[in-house]
């Protein structure tokens, strides 16, 4: 017996001192051994430059009040929220004394300098399929081109013991996938180019893939029908980027595409919410070759019709109940035709590409209605195309409409002109207005000159 206590106590210290090593080891980098260039050339530092842009870095790290890269954007999770950290070269509070090495640790595997494991709220698992080439620019670019702003990084309010952060390295053995992208010969050199920008420094899957309990995507390429299948994050819906004709781009052509992520809008729609910031200051800026690579590579993912369901068809019948004589008209109905109908249309049908319709939306035929509630609420941010702010913007309807209100009005909409996402209740706009903030009229737009 005492012999079996021993050999079960070493096995235990064994196991015990194996996962101490593997939860705080720092992953091996294959720039371990490559110094930094003291000078490096202007070609690298305007790659460096453009895949900052592809990775919309200024995003998640700015905030309206404070200086570019230096963050303090609360995001909200399931555990609480937590707060972006500091990226410019300050040597105090940012990344100033990473080694290139440092840098690609914390981007590609989600590793602080310290060995403090990095939450998955930076898109890490992404990030590892850029090359080394794009990492290596992107270091320059971060060590030579960006202020240095001495900003402290806030602390997370998730409380103990969930905000211990040595088992996050257990979540990305399990839920993270290693290596660089490699090309797919079942695709041609555009479509390999797209799949390598949706699927590391574009990020799409973190925002547009759903997720599962444990907070991981629940894929993290094509070769799943879940990859972009749509997703509702921090209150807002991303939707389908498939070929779903009601909740995806079934109804795009790859030309919609690239017109929507190269001006920010197209016959289908505009740019708001989370979608506004990541065109502001990212796809506007890409080429054009990269923004019909990713066109190109979106148009090749197939819908899901068990799930998406009859494609929807434009109902007249439905638009003309909206202008019956007040007295028969129902409340929603009755609010639409006061505060949306000039600029939407009486008969939903908007005026492309300036005024998105809600006939037909995504948002109006999605299951999910967050960003619906949330737009109503609180408006949509500025869209800057190329420097110039639009002058169409959705307004702010926290103050003017109450939450019956807001619910009735959706449920309008969501029923209208063959629209069949189902109605809003009131609770679902009073959960989102506690939790949301007006869209502020000063948008992030980075000037990386």
């Amino acid at each position: 017996m005492r012999k079996f206590l021993l050999v079960l106590l070493l096995i235990v210290v064994l196991v015990a001192g194996g996962l101490t090593w593997f939860v705080t080891r720092k992953p091996a980098s294959p720039f371990d051994n490559v110094a930094a260039a003291q000078a490096p050339s202007e070609q690298l530092l305007q790659q460096g430059e453009y895949v900052a842009r592809l990775g919309d870095c200024v995003a998640c790290h700015s905030t309206p009040k404070s200086a570019p890269f230096s963050g303090g954007l609360e995001m909200g999770t399931p555990l609480g929220s937590i707060f972006t950290t500091n990226i410019t070269p300050d040597k105090e509070t940012g990344i100033g004394n990473y080694t290139l090495a440092d840098f690609d640790r914390a981007v590609r595997h989600g590793v602080a300098r310290d060995g403090q494991r990095l939450y998955p709220a930076m898109p890490y698992p992404s990030y590892v399929k850029m090359n080394d080439d794009d990492i290596r620019a992107l270091y320059a670019y971060f060590m030579n081109r960006v202020e240095p702003v001495h900003q402290a990084s806030k602390p997370s309010d998730i409380k103990w013991p969930l905000n211990m952060r040595w088992p996050l390295a257990l979540w990305n053995a399990v839920f993270t996938e290693p290596g660089t992208y490699q090309p797919k010969t079942a695709g041609d050199e555009r479509w390999n180019r797209g799949a390598y920008l949706v699927q590391g420094p574009g990020h799409c899957g973190s925002c547009h893939t759903p997720r599962a309990i444990t907070m991981a995507e629940k894929a993290l390429d094509e070769s799943s029908p879940l990859y972009l299948s749509g997703a509702l994050l921090d209150g807002w819906y991303a939707p389908s980027l498939r070929a779903d004709p009601n909740t995806g781009l079934g109804r795009w052509s790859e030309e919609d595409i690239y017109a929507f992520l190269k001006n920010g809008r197209n016959e289908h729609g505009v740019v708001f919410g989370s979608m506004a910031d990541a065109f502001n200051n990212s796809t506007q800026f890409m080429s054009d070759d990269d923004l019909r690579a990713i066109s190109h590579y979106l148009k090749s993912l197939p819908g899901d019709p068990a799930r998406d369901g009859t494609p929807w068809q434009y109902v007249e019948a439905a638009a003309n109940s909206a202008a019956v004589p007040a007295g028969q008209q129902n409340p929603g109905a009755q609010t639409f035709i006061a505060k949306c109908s000039f600029c939407h249309g009486i008969d939903g049908r908007g005026k492309a590409p300036w005024i998105p319709p809600l006939a037909g939306s995504t948002s109006s035929l999605a299951k999910e209605n967050a960003s619906q509630i949330n737009v109503t609420l609180n408006g949509s941010g500025r869209v800057v195309a190329s420097g110039i702010p639009d002058a169409y913007r959705m307004p702010p309807f926290r103050q003017q409409l109450s939450d019956q209100q807001v619910a009735d009005v959706l449920t309008f909409v969501r029923s209208s002109w063959g629209n069949h996402g189902g109605p809003v209740v009131a609770d679902d706009v009073k959960a989102l207005r506690a939790h949301t903030d007006p869209a502020s009229s000063s948008p992030i737009v980075l000037q990386m000159r």
